[in-house]
């Protein structure tokens, strides 16, 4: 036997070759040598048709077909023109020697022939295989990207499970293709038993008692295979129309009851037994696009299986070589591999069994941060807020809200970064003092906290008009991290004003988290889609998050992937909202609507003024809200009023002060909160 790249060659009687078509996993074709010849030009190709005698496999009544493939430096210049030269040669010999000729059928041919050309060597082979002996039969149906079954049972093969069967969980098992052959491996049933149609079927030579005898023996084998004690064999994903291809393609198989699927998003992912072992191909990303989302999605679902697949082996089949570390997890195996032209990487590793370190904020000394008025005073508070944070189990809260005059600052903690704000002082102050005070404030919350310089990020707010608090300030990128309840959101503390997470909404979300089970939610002006992530883990149905803009669309997605919850039933919409309200025909049972104070769209050239427009705004949303659904409309704008009519023509409950957080209440007008009804 030599092997070759993307080949394995080697000689034995027919009844090999039949066994490697009925038995092999891996491999996509069986060639069987005919001739061999040398190549000079294209007549070369039409004379080695010729010379073969070609009465001891096709008879006058069988169809076939020619393929070609060129390599190295061939005098050849195209496949194709080969192929028709070698077809020219072939029918011309046999009319020559019978008087007629057999006939040419591109699709299922009796016959499939092959010619390969390598250089000046040319090779005319049969090809026993007829097509590839990736189509096993049992897939009828397909999802997005799916994998061939040949290289789903070698990932398969490469996980060693099959030597040490335990409970198989893919997460994201599209069609089902890597469980199907996960299945078919440990069931030993033979790849190509179920397929109707091989290359041999229709030749000369086919020695039909033989293949018969490899047939019954395969029978048997699966047969046997089947009193087997299979582990359990579990797929889910968060598309139902993949979950219904892979409920066909398992029935096909003959796998019901063998291989099980759900619908199921990666955030709901349990452990089915104490040891097993994860495997899944996962999205890709090809299109720049869809990287950072993909990326975050590994993140996510590293995750996931680091807080609850303890001891489990892994596997995860990707293409980008970059996004190896995304999961927080060191690999044992990297094996190269290849999906048709993309470059792929098969990680294989073992989940961790110890826990995760929680990060805490040390107690402040005395002395800490000097003796000064601001330092005094934020000691007092971190005092105060690092208790109840780690009792309410809180990681991103405000603890100085400019508490004193002097010191015109907002600091607030995100998990182990600090993001402090100092408001721009009047003209009134002298520049240089107010410069002196936010640097000494700066150097008391770097001592008090005992925190790195590079954990510390520093902005100036002025007075913002429209959208202006929404716009691009930097261009680093860099996103970070955080916790909140069961969520974990990405933050930006360089590139905006804001963070993509408004603290001061905490438990309009943690609201929004608890009364979303079973529920349609639709969040409009949705931002980063914090409260999206919030709905979809309190057990929403479905959640449709509507923002204009393009790169808070964007990072919704990325904060629905880092935490494993997939597109199909979080949908992601860029769109005006007033005009996706008057186009939408779905009703939602829970809405929140959190609009910005004012906004134009250039597009369409409306200017929106949530004092002016806050009843129309709302009285389209509640066009949209089921029977007996809610809505929780917030804003932050400080002098507005709600419109009196809005109260009578629906059950409206004002819930500012029961949304607004213990770290916020200093500032009782942070924001306005409403509940709304239908009236029954």
């Amino acid at each position: 036997m030599v092997t070759a790249t993307g080949a394995v060659l080697w000689q034995g009687p027919l009844a090999c070759g039949y066994r490697c078509c009925l038995w092999s996993r891996f491999a996509s074709r069986v060639f069987l040598e005919l001739a061999r010849f040398t190549v000079e030009n294209e007549e070369s190709i039409y004379a080695a048709a010729s010379s073969i005698d070609w009465s001891e496999h096709l008879a006058e009544t069988t169809t076939f077909a020619v393929s070609c493939t060129l390599t190295g430096e061939s005098p050849i210049g195209h496949s194709r023109y080969a192929a028709l030269k070698f077809k020219d040669g072939l029918v011309d010999s046999c009319r020559r020697l019978r008087g007629s000729r057999p006939s040419v059928k591109t699709s299922r041919p009796d016959v499939q022939l092959h010619v390969h050309v390598d250089g000046n060597m040319g090779i005319v082979a049969l090809d026993l295989s007829g097509e590839s002996l990736h189509r096993r039969g049992y897939r009828v149906e397909t999802g997005t990207a799916p994998l061939k079954e040949t290289l789903a049972a070698a990932i398969v093969a490469f996980s060693r499970w099959a030597e040490e069967p335990q409970a198989l969980v893919d997460p994201m098992c599209g069609s089902a293709t890597l469980l199907i052959e996960a299945a078919l491996l440990f069931l030993d049933s033979a790849p190509g038993l179920s397929r109707s149609y091989f290359g041999f079927f229709g030749w000369l030579g086919h020695d039909r008692d033989t293949w018969q005898t490899l047939v019954d023996e395969a029978v048997q084998r699966e047969e046997r295979g089947a009193q087997r004690l299979c582990p359990p064999i579990l797929g889910f994903d968060c598309d139902p129309q993949a979950i219904r291809a892979a409920r066909k393609n398992i029935a096909r198989a003959g796998l019901e009851g063998v291989v099980v699927v759900s619908p199921q998003d990666v955030a709901q992912l349990r452990p089915p037994a104490a040891q097993g072992m994860l495997l899944t191909n996962l999205p890709y990303g090809e299109r720049l696009s869809e990287k950072a989302v993909v990326t975050h999605l590994y993140r996510g679902y590293g995750r996931v299986v680091r807080r609850h697949f303890q001891g489990w082996r892994i596997g995860v089949f990707l293409s980008d070589p970059p996004s190896t570390d995304s999961f927080g997890l060191s690999w044992k195996q990297k094996h190269k591999l290849h999906n048709g032209p993309i470059h792929c990487r098969l990680l294989l590793g073992e989940v961790p069994r110890e826990e995760e370190a929680v990060f805490r904020w040390p107690r402040s000394r005395p002395g800490d941060g000097g003796d000064g008025e601001f330092a005094n005073r934020l000691r007092k508070n971190l005092s105060q807020r690092l208790r109840w944070a780690e009792r309410e189990g809180v990681s991103c809260f405000r603890v100085y809200d400019r508490d004193l005059p002097d010191y015109n600052v907002s600091i607030d903690l995100y998990g182990k970064w600090v993001h402090i704000q100092e408001w721009a002082p009047p003209k009134t102050v002298d520049a240089q003092l107010a410069k002196e005070r936010f640097e000494r404030a700066v150097i008391a919350v770097k001592e008090l906290l005992q925190v790195r310089s590079d954990r510390v990020f520093l902005k100036t707010r002025e007075r913002q008009k429209g959208r202006s608090q929404y716009e691009k300030k930097g261009d680093i990128g860099k996103m970070y991290e955080v916790q909140e309840g069961p969520c974990t959101f990405l933050v930006n503390f360089t590139d905006y004003l804001d963070t993509g997470l408004f603290l001061d909404h905490r438990p309009v979300r943690m609201k929004i988290f608890g009364s979303a089970r079973d529920r349609k939610f639709l969040n409009l002006f949705g931002y980063t889609g914090t409260a999206s992530v919030h709905a979809a883990l309190g057990g929403a149905k479905a959640t449709t998050t509507v923002d204009l803009s393009a790169t808070y669309i964007e990072w919704a997605r990325m904060n629905l992937a880092v935490n494993g919850l997939g597109e199909v039933t979080n949908r992601t919409e860029r769109a005006d909202c007033l005009s996706w309200l008057q186009g939408c025909r779905d009703t939602f049972d829970l809405i929140f609507v959190d609009p910005p104070t004012f906004s134009n769209t250039k597009k369409e050239k409306r200017v929106f003024d949530i004092q002016k427009d806050h009843r129309s705004l709302l009285t389209l949303a509640m066009s949209r809200l089921a029977p007996d659904g809610q809505l929780l409309f917030s804003t932050n704008f400080r002098r507005f009023i709600l419109d009196g009519e809005l109260s009578r023509d629906y059950a409206v409950s004002d819930i500012s002060v029961a949304t607004l957080p213990i770290d916020f209440s200093r500032d009782q007008r942070v924001h306005q909160c409403w509940e709304f009804r239908h009236r029954r």
